[in-house]
């Protein structure tokens, strides 16, 4: 290891000390612990399991989609226990109101007969939040996360309440059932920093699921962070150097991306809408964050080309015309990725 300051271009900007090359070394070695601990029970989805954990090291959030079945929820409940965090889960309906995630004020008496209220904290208040199939709750429930994910507080009977720290939330998404749902909107969708792809395990992988999860002992998760620690390596991973190639390469992706600048001429007519400013903030501490959990001291442009993907598939529309010639986001994202990055 050089220099946690080199820079992509291998220009340093300054001199490492020894005490961040020691966190530096101590927080890389606790991430592969709490990685390797998550992949003894989610097996044959690493990519998946790397995605998330850079979604929490980024102190983002991010919306996992798959079909039932293929282990969101048990995926969510692992990372918990590795990253050491409290956690707790909302089962989205339609009858689902903001009052049962935020929580509510009730009338109290004492044993004088003397009435006051007492603030009763929802299951907002925790350090991890699953919320299970996001999109079978009513827009008006959907927004009470908004302000949450946002600014890490929530305004109940004209109070803001700070949440604990840190706070994130991994919401899982049915692709299948879309009956008796609502689409997130595009504010909202904005706000996780990945939209995470979760397909079908491998045969072999699928063998050691069945064998693993069948019998009469089931593998336990072993924390190998704590809040602060993870509090910790967010701030490491902001502090962490991003070259100009890297800088210059997201904002040509972003940029790109979007129909009113182009890097490609079809994109004009292709899409509705591209990504925001936050799409490039979102890929920027995206990458820190991959760098920090592969244990290299600074994001490169194939960081910034696998994690295009989720981090902008969610935040572009496709026109009409687009949709009606069957055109997909994941293949114009790929297009785009090898025009702005060669």
């Amino acid at each position: 290891m050089t220099s946690i300051l080199q820079k992509d271009g291998g220009e340093a900007s300054g001199a490492a000390t020894p005490d961040i090359l020691a966190r530096f070394a101590a927080t890389t070695a606790r991430l592969a612990a709490a990685r390797q601990e998550v992949r003894r029970v989610i097996l044959g989805q690493d990519a998946v399991i790397d995605q998330c954990l850079a979604a929490v090291l980024s102190g983002g959030h991010a919306l996992i989609v798959g079909v039932p079945g293929l282990g969101k929820t048990k995926l969510v409940e692992a990372l918990a226990a590795a990253l050491g965090l409290a956690t707790r889960r909302i089962q989205c309906t339609p009858d689902l109101m903001p009052g049962d995630i935020l929580g509510s004020e009730v009338l109290d008496s004492d044993a004088a007969g003397a009435r006051s209220f007492r603030f009763i904290e929802g299951p907002v208040f925790t350090e991890l939040l699953m919320a299970d199939e996001i999109n079978r709750a009513s827009p008006r429930t959907q927004s009470a996360l908004l302000q949450a994910m946002a600014e890490n507080r929530v305004a109940v009977a004209g109070l803001n309440r700070e949440l604990p720290r840190p706070f994130h939330v991994l919401a899982t998404q049915n692709p299948l059932e879309q009956e008796g749902t609502y689409p997130l909107p595009e504010a909202q969708l904005d706000r996780f920093i990945f939209e995470i792809r979760i397909d079908y395990p491998s045969l072999a992988d699928e063998r050691a699921m069945l064998l693993a999860t069948t019998g009469t002992t089931q593998t336990r998760v072993n924390a190998a962070l704590d809040p602060a620690s993870l509090l910790a390596a967010q701030h490491l991973v902001r502090a962490m150097p991003v070259g100009e190639r890297v800088l210059d390469g997201i904002m040509r992706l972003v940029r790109g991306a979007r129909p009113e600048t182009p890097i490609l001429p079809e994109l004009k007519e292709a899409l509705a809408w591209g990504p925001g400013p936050r799409a490039a903030q979102a890929l920027m501490l995206a990458c820190r964050a991959q760098a920090l959990l592969d244990g290299r001291e600074a994001p490169s442009l194939d960081d910034v080309a696998s994690l295009a993907a989720p981090v902008l598939r969610h935040r572009m529309g496709l026109s009409f015309a687009a949709r009606a010639e069957g055109e997909g986001v994941e293949a114009l994202i790929g297009r785009v990725v090898t025009k702005a990055l060669g």
